[in-house]
């Protein structure tokens, strides 16, 4: 299975997943990048993923679209065998420490370079507010507050 199927798949149902699956697809070098965090290599990304799975109940990602980015290369510059992908989801996940255990919505989009099978560069691009701040108690209130007042 190529690396972007083994991403789709995995993603599916991430709650489920196990964390030594991780070096499947991502290279021992990988660069991991999202709101919250950076990480570089698979050793620091299971870390990661061990520690932000233990809490949740229920984590699943529908896939929109998986989109190939066309490489610009100047006639100058070496071809490389990296592919580049933008892939949009939705994230519903429930959490213990959140939204009272209700399930929590939010869209993203990552962005994937892969080179020999397996991705080498990983970043989230996602509304942390949407995804945290609107779901804590007090201050949720205020930020969705805030929101309506710009709005």
């Amino acid at each position: 299975m190529d690396a972007i199927r083994k991403f789709e798949s995995f993603y599916t149902d991430l709650a489920s997943m196990k964390v030594d699956e991780l070096a499947d697809m991502y290279s021992s070098d990988v660069t991991f990048i999202d709101p919250i965090a950076a990480h570089s290599g698979i050793s620091s990304v299971k870390n990661y993923f061990s520690k932000l799975l233990q809490n949740a109940k229920y984590c699943t990602f529908t896939i929109h679209s998986i989109d190939q980015i066309n490489s610009i290369n100047s006639q100058s510059a070496p071809v490389t065998d990296i592919s580049g992908y933008f892939v949009t989801w939705k994230m519903t996940f429930t959490s213990t420490r959140m939204n009272k255990g209700q399930a929590i919505k939010v869209d993203g989009i990552t962005q994937l370079k892969i080179e020999h099978n397996k991705i080498i560069y990983h970043r989230d691009y996602y509304d942390l507010g949407q995804m945290v701040y609107e779901n804590v108690p007090l201050l949720g209130r205020v930020i969705k507050r805030i929101k309506r007042t710009l709005a």
